[in-house]
């Protein structure tokens, strides 16, 4: 689980939530967002690989497949295909003037190298999962925030 504080308000952070396959332009490690197959209008059933990079020696790869769109509040996908499974789910609060975004990610490797390494190295895994995240929080505070005026 991963929470964010963004001083944006929820409509903006969830356009740049929403909008997958502007990530890298924005998070850093991100490398790749392309949709493999379009959804309904709001984006239910839509199906996008990505590609991440963190600071250990690998890449992930994996198609996600969007399941709920409840703008600005919830958004929740599918991973289905390549390198990880299961299911990650993004909520948006407001608090005041800030966003509040908690990320539930829930999801097993599928590589048998990984799964071979996992017992051991599951603490590797887990701080190159929250390095990535972190650096989605700098992308987004980057590109939302403003300073008000002094």
């Amino acid at each position: 689980m991963t929470h964010w504080r963004i001083n944006a308000p929820p409509e903006k952070v969830w356009d740049a939530i929403y909008h997958s396959e502007r990530w890298p332009g924005w998070w850093r490690g991100a490398l790749s967002v392309v949709e493999v197959k379009p959804g309904d209008e709001r984006g239910v059933g839509s199906v996008r690989r990505f590609i991440w990079k963190s600071w250990l020696p690998y890449r992930l790869a994996f198609e996600a497949e969007t399941l709920r769109v409840e703008p600005p509040t919830l958004l929740e996908g599918w991973v289905k295909e390549g390198d990880l499974e299961g299911k990650g789910v993004w909520r948006l609060g407001r608090e005041g003037k800030t966003t509040l975004v908690r990320y539930d990610w829930n999801v097993r490797t599928t590589q048998a190298w990984m799964n071979f390494l996992a017992p051991l190295a599951r603490p590797l895994f887990q701080w190159n999962h929250d390095v990535i995240m972190r650096w989605g929080e700098e992308g987004l505070k980057r590109l939302l925030e403003t300073q008000e005026p002094l």
